[in-house]
């Protein structure tokens, strides 16, 4: 893992961890949101200036109080604004002038609140681009830094939530309010605890990516939880989470609007829309973020975190003295994405000499009850699956009695080997804080243990190394010009140009050229309409297969010809596009499309029409390599179907992944000019023999007005 790079203080440092706090529309009422904020300030101890402002009031919570802004004897890093929508814009304008750095908005009644929010919203964020002050929200319920207790929220949550004791390493990101403190008070009481407390409100000028950006480079965050709705900034996002990842920090993520309503509950929350799901899905994969699906497994995973350093990954060993609850659990973790592999023999032999005959060493290990009567032979079990190879990481589901007969040797042997021992409490195990002390995180419930487990794992695994984002640091093909008439026979000369293979073919004006063309390929032959206006040339009636002579294909030139006229009169018709008839194992479609939050992604299905109905495709950002496409071609259901299945001929996957890799870097080098590309389909020829596109086509990027 390459060492952090140590990098200039973040512009968003006076916001989320400021020196000195004004609050603007200050109360002396703990309950309103102008008094909130103070209230926290002083009861868990900000060491920093705090100046409450409003003209009504001497003193507040024991401080005294200003008249207004102007009246401070100094600057305060922040500002929090405790004031109606509409006294927002002229407040901020004061700020600027007394030298403010950052400002926190509270009010509602922005983008949110339809067209004229919306107006609103607009003329701040004009006003704030002219200005270098860094302005949250509006709509925004505020910020805790909990390592200086800067507390500028009004989340009566810290009211609630039991205060942590010491600095903390775990940051909370949201875009929302209510998800930031539901998530925070789950932690807590599991015992998380945090660095930064962040909603972000309507983000009208500083959005999540930004954030992020700020945490990455953070030396109090190790481990960041979030909520989004949706990225306004996916080059900057991608950014910071591969930050995160380079220095091995831990992102965790729930993206809302994964359903039609869900996409639809989230364009009326702060004037968000949601992403594409598969898309969001392909990113925080590529990226080893966790993408999480609850705010309780949120807070198990931030748990979790903090184990982080002991050995783990995704081949799991079950230790239970149930083999039912053995079963059950295997089936979980592998239904999960893990692996339960068989236990060397050698090691079943070790497990063998403490366990009954009746008793199961293969993994699941069925300790049986027998093993109460020999408390010894667990240190050894334990020893022994810590030094194996063959496994990653161990759970444990015992009773509490038990649990507390082997905490010892747990913790011992945890320390001692640094490999990840999880513990499944079936009872009240007395030693569970002496076990989570000692390495050894402890669950109460296989369902919620599974659930954050195998996320947690699976991460683990990744975080060896991140091919992607190694691919990504790559130099990016030169920019390469677009044809200027985007018919199939120029769209494929541009993608062979960047190593996408295409079959022998010839372009002709007239039915004789067209049978001469024929001649010098060989028969049979495909005849094809070439036309820059139709991309779906077979219900042009444009395209006829298996032509066996000249006769067939002159013929067969004018009937195409009339047809794609008919279909579409105004069309440009350049004549036919002559191609040898193929045969293989299998057809891919291979497309990219321009996601608009990240850029240029790409789709692999295998299947024709198969694949569109049953959605049997693998998606990424690009770039990808040939390693990562054939990844892709290994997620599909279908992928059978290229590796000999029941008899049939092997497929050249080899020729199929340098066919991906090559159009991946052909659709970069295109870079703003087009925003779908498209190889439907790329034939795979059996093992040896390569591969080619049958057909292509490329959509341009509108002209700009």
């Amino acid at each position: 893992m390459l060492a952090p790079v140590k990098t200039t203080r973040h512009r968003l440092e006076p916001l989320l961890n400021p020196a000195s706090i004004a609050v603007v529309g200050a109360s002396n009422n703990a309950a309103r949101i102008g008094g909130m904020p103070i209230a926290h300030l002083t009861k868990f101890g900000y060491a920093g200036q705090i100046y409450p402002i409003n003209p009504k009031y001497e003193e507040v919570f024991g401080l005294r109080c200003w008249p207004d802004i102007e009246s401070l004897p100094a600057a305060p890093d922040l500002v929090v604004l405790a004031i109606g929508a509409l006294d927002v814009l002229p407040m901020l304008k004061r700020c600027a002038a007394k030298g403010v750095r950052a400002v926190i908005v509270y009010a509602a009644g922005f983008a949110e609140e339809g067209a004229k929010g919306a107006a609103l919203q607009a003329e701040l964020e004009a006003y704030v681009a002219t200005t270098d002050m860094v302005v949250a929200g509006p709509n925004a319920m505020g910020f805790a830094n909990l390592n200086t207790q800067a507390h500028t929220n009004f989340a009566s949550v810290f009211n609630t939530a039991p205060m942590q004791a010491g600095k903390g390493s775990v940051s909370l990101l949201t875009q929302s309010g209510n998800v930031c403190a539901a998530v925070y008070a789950i932690a807590r009481r599991l015992g998380v605890d945090f660095s930064h407390f962040i909603n972000t409100g309507n983000e009208a000028c500083v959005d999540f990516a930004q954030y992020l950006e700020y945490l990455a480079q953070d030396d109090a965050t190790e481990v960041a939880i979030g909520y989004i709705e949706e990225l306004r900034d996916g080059e900057r996002f991608m950014a910071a989470a591969a930050e995160f990842a380079r220095q091995d920090k831990l992102l965790i993520l729930y993206k809302a609007g994964e359903t039609d309503k869900g996409s639809e509950a989230v364009r009326s929350h702060t004037s968000a829309l949601a992403g594409d799901r598969a898309i969001y899905q392909a990113a925080f994969r590529q990226l080893n973020v966790i993408q999480s699906h609850d705010f309780v497994q949120m807070a198990q995973l931030a748990h979790l975190a903090g184990y982080r350093r002991q050995s783990a990954g995704k081949r799991v060993a079950i230790i239970t003295i149930s083999g039912a609850l053995g079963a059950i659990l295997a089936d979980k973790f592998i239904g999960a994405g893990l692996e339960v592999p068989t236990l060397p023999q050698a090691l079943q032999d070790t497990l063998r000499a403490g366990i009954p005959d009746y008793g199961m060493v293969s993994n699941p290990v069925d300790v049986t009850g027998n093993v109460v009567n020999d408390p010894g032979f667990v240190r050894t079990a334990m020893e022994a699956l810590a030094q194996s190879d063959a496994v990653d990481s161990v759970v444990i589901y015992a009773p509490g009695y038990m649990l507390d007969r082997m905490a010892d040797d747990l913790c011992a042997v945890s320390a001692r080997f640094g490999k990840l021992f999880v513990a499944i409490d079936t009872g009240a195990a007395t030693t569970r804080e002496q076990l989570r002390a000692g390495g050894v995180p402890v669950f109460e419930d296989i369902g919620v243990a599974v659930s954050a487990l195998s996320p947690f794992l699976l991460w683990q695994e990744r975080r060896r190394a991140n091919r992607w984002l190694q691919v990504r640091q790559q130099a990016a093909p030169a920019r390469a010009a677009l044809p200027a008439v985007l018919d199939e026979y120029r769209t494929k000369q541009f993608l062979a140009q960047h190593g996408v293979p295409m079959a022998p073919e010839r372009v002709a004006a007239s039915a004789h050229e067209a049978a001469a063309a024929a001649d010098a390929i060989g028969y049979p032959v495909v005849l094809k309409v070439l036309s820059p206006d139709i991309a779906h040339k077979t219900e042009a009636g444009g395209v006829r297969l298996s032509l066996q002579d000249a006769a067939q294909v002159r013929s067969a030139f004018d009937e195409i010809i009339a047809s794609a006229r008919r279909y579409d009169p105004q069309a440009r018709i350049e004549g036919a596009l002559v191609c040898p008839m193929e045969s293989g194992v299998a057809e891919l479609i291979v497309g990219a499309t321009r996601d608009p939050v990240f850029g240029m992604t790409l789709t692999v299905g295998l299947g024709g029409v198969l694949t569109e109905l049953y959605q049997d495709v693998s998606h990424r950002l690009l770039p990808v390599d040939e390693q990562i496409a054939r990844e892709m071609l290994s997620e599909l259901k279908a992928f059978p179907l290229l590796t000999g299945y029941r008899g049939r001929p092997m497929g050249d996957v080899d020729a199929a992944c340098a066919a991906i890799a090559a159009f991946s870097r052909a659709v970069l080098a295109l870079q703003e000019q087009a925003d779908e590309v498209e190889v439907n389909p790329l034939l795979v020829r059996p093992a040896g023999q390569g591969a080619c596109m049958l057909d292509a086509l490329v959509l341009a990027q509108p002209a700009q007005g």
